[in-house]
């Protein structure tokens, strides 16, 4: 979790083409266009390749994501040090969501570009702990997921399931969804720093 980390480890690839926009400063992050607060970044990974955030609208008590610094939409535009980093950090902060809440299992999910429902064109990995019964049924989780940021096909869709059989699955507007405070992820963010580091000793 180091974050004194020399400009060296943050300079990528950019395909030959001179263009450095997907590069990220090693003060700042940023996923897609959002800029993210450092009180919202939990994790860096040593490399200062990978971050863990907190999620403004959690599907289940611990769902974070896990982002590369570099901007880009699809895991095969990362370099081999990248993707390894990411899946690296993906399991540190499982082992830490693991003990926090005795998680059973996990959903480790990525939406691989738009085609996939990928609402951020910025790779991110969410981890989501699971516990026997947290949904009536097992894959209603995925459902949950694509409304975590709903495309206009998905809200579509429910629309027309629910007028053809009554399904009484809602889908809120974005304008009416709610997020959380910037307290309420500072705190979570805090609570995960300091298991990290009581992990690390």
């Amino acid at each position: 979790m180091s974050t004194n980390v020399s400009n060296e480890n943050t300079k990528h690839n950019t395909g030959g083409n001179g263009d450095d926009s997907s590069k990220v400063d090693d003060d700042q992050l940023v996923f897609g266009r959002f800029r993210i607060s450092s009180e919202q970044i939990f994790y860096k990974s040593p490399s200062n390749l990978s971050a863990g955030i907190v999620n403004l609208r959690p599907i289940v008590p611990g769902h974070v994501l896990i982002i590369p610094r570099r901007i880009v939409p699809k895991i095969s535009e990362l370099d081999k040090t990248e993707y390894i980093d990411l899946w690296d950090s993906v399991r540190i902060v499982q082992n830490m969501l693991e003990a926090h809440y005795d998680a059973q299992g996990f959903n480790i999910a990525i939406q691989d570009g738009r085609a996939a429902g990928q609402s951020v064109p910025h790779v991110h990995v969410h981890i989501l702990p699971r516990v026997t019964n947290d949904f009536e049924r097992n894959d209603d989780v995925y459902d949950r997921l694509e409304e975590w940021a709903p495309s206009d096909k998905f809200v579509a869709m429910k629309k027309e399931e629910k007028e053809r059989n009554g399904n009484s699955l809602h889908v809120p507007d974005d304008e009416d969804r709610k997020d959380r405070t910037m307290k309420e992820m500072e705190d979570e963010a805090l609570t995960y720093r300091s298991l990290l580091c009581d992990s690390m000793l």
